[in-house]
């Protein structure tokens, strides 16, 4: 059997001014793309694992555009030029005959200029390449937004059930599994899907303490009971500012199982939505103002307690399709009097120029951040000395892959250090910091700019834990952002929010049932 594994995977903030470019892709194809991922702690490289362990399958390298890291809506000739590239191989998988089934590694958040869902519309038109029985599995991030035109042309979808995501390569390897039943048993895929119109973000979202996760839990049950093939939750990315934007409850089950089994995948996928609808009040983040986060650090810093105040900046979240460019809470600090030091990452190729010309050790007086979103930020005047210069290319501390910052420069002023890249780079671990040669334990207070790190990064050590509420693309206070697309009434934007729950089907013909 010959399977084609091809990958497409980026996530975007509507809300971000900057918009995403080719330039923002690593693009592999064939064989090298398989190389790449073999191996390795992602959804293609556990999907490898399972098929070459198979000694009748032959995997066939298609197409990868990965990128770099999140960003702004892509515009629409980027997309064009991605997708052309994408389905080319799919198509050339076609015309060498013998293709036996598809996995896709896919995001599910995407968007491009003038297409609010790219993923649904690459499954459409690989579609009508393959045909309608070829099977084609497809995983997802459970930040997806899970439109029915993507259920529609795929036979099966498996989703994370991690956040954060620790689960990349397992979710892969649950994904060539069930490809493989369909393929092998004669699996016959059935998808309940139920729209909840709710956006959530905060701490009950992390799986392993929070509310979310016990959902995933029973959605793990019913994956690995009778007749499961995949279920789980998709809470969206509130960011992701398109027509299908809410959350959504899926199970898939096999129809070979019995009578009833359709039924029986509605009613699940039901009670799933149902008991999220129910505790949506609490999937919500609560945060600190910033005046009020700066004088509590002031305040912990002036009690000689000692320790490190973490202040997360979700709002200018690089992993989440934030510009990185916030100085907002370095600014708030030395406002509010700060006098300990604070270490906090920003994006400024210009700030990052300076300092080149300058030269490690020398001063520099320039402006850091306000560049990309000009809009929500001012550029901030800093003097200080440049610490460190380097390329930015970097093993990330969770994945161990490749991050390229661009050139990057640690600047050093009296109270703040700022790491200052040239390009936005995902910030969920400690990596930029750390292969900058800053420890964030010996820092007074450190801007963490993502949502969540594993607690070990930062929250299991952090003296003082703050969520702020600061400026930014990626806010967790989500009616601040001004969403324009998204279905309406939705939760947290609007009061009154009705739920009617209904659950859709979806099915696809297998070989035997289509007209030759």
């Amino acid at each position: 059997m010959k399977i084609l594994v091809c990958e497409y995977k980026q996530e975007v903030s509507s809300f971000n001014p900057v918009p995403s470019s080719t330039d923002d892709f690593s693009f592999h194809e064939g064989a090298e793309f398989l190389a790449l991922h073999r191996g390795a702690n992602r959804e293609v490289g556990g999907a490898l694992a399972v098929f070459e362990a198979q000694p009748d399958i032959e995997v066939v390298g298609g197409f990868s555009a990965q990128a770099v890291t999140s960003g702004g809506v892509l515009g629409a000739e980027s997309f064009a030029a991605i997708a052309e590239r994408f389905l080319g191989a799919v198509e050339s998988a076609v015309r060498a005959g013998g293709l036996s089934g598809i996995y896709f590694s896919l995001h599910g958040a995407m968007s491009a200029e003038g297409e609010g869902d790219p993923e649904g519309l690459l499954l459409e038109r690989t579609r009508a390449l393959v045909g309608e029985a070829l099977p084609i599995v497809v995983s997802l991030d459970l930040h997806g937004v899970f439109t029915d035109r993507m259920a529609r042309h795929s036979d099966a979808v498996v989703t994370y059930h991690t956040y954060p995501h620790v689960d990349f390569r397992s979710t892969g390897e649950r994904a060539a599994r069930v490809l493989l039943k369909i393929l092998r048993e004669g699996a016959k895929p059935v998808m309940a899907k139920v729209a909840i119109p709710a956006l959530v973000r905060g701490d009950e979202l992390i799986t392993e303490s929070g509310l979310l996760g016990g959902l995933i839990r029973r959605a793990r049950a019913l994956e690995t009971g009778p007749a499961g093939l995949s279920a789980g939750m998709f809470i969206g990315n509130p960011f992701t500012d398109v027509e299908a934007l809410q959350s959504y409850a899926l199970v898939v089950l096999d129809e070979r199982a019995g009578e009833g089994v359709a039924e029986r995948a509605k009613s699940e996928a039901l009670a799933l939505a149902t008991d999220f609808w129910q505790v949506r009040q609490r999937l919500q983040q609560p945060l600190t103002p910033l005046p009020e986060a700066a004088r509590a650090t002031v305040e912990h810093h002036r009690s000689g307690q000692g320790g490190t105040v973490i202040l997360t900046d979700a709002a200018d979240a690089t992993s989440s399709g934030a510009s990185g460019d916030s100085n907002a809470i370095v600014a708030e600090l030395d406002r509010a009097g700060f006098q300990g030091r604070v270490l906090a990452p920003i994006v400024d190729r210009e700030a990052v120029s300076a300092a080149f010309a300058a030269g490690v050790g020398a001063s520099v007086d320039t402006t850091v951040g306000g560049r990309l979103d000009p809009d929500r930020f001012t550029p901030l005047p800093f003097r200080g000395r440049v610490r460190l210069l380097s390329d930015g290319s970097f093993l990330s501390e969770t994945a161990r892959q490749r991050w390229e910052a661009g050139p990057t420069a640690v600047l050093e002023g009296e109270h703040a250090t700022l790491v200052v890249t040239s390009r936005p780079v995902s910030l969920y671990d400690r990596s930029l910091f750390l292969a900058h040669g800053q420890d964030p334990t010996t820092f007074d207070a450190v801007v963490v700019k993502s949502p969540h790190c594993e607690p070990r990064f930062y929250s299991a050590w952090g003296a003082l834990l703050l969520n702020v509420d600061a400026p930014g693309s990626t806010s967790a206070n989500l009616p601040y952002l001004g969403h324009s697309r998204c279905p309406r009434p939705l939760f947290p934007l609007d009061d009154q929010v009705p739920f009617e729950p209904r659950a859709t089907l979806f099915r696809r013909p297998r070989r035997d049932e289509v007209p030759a």
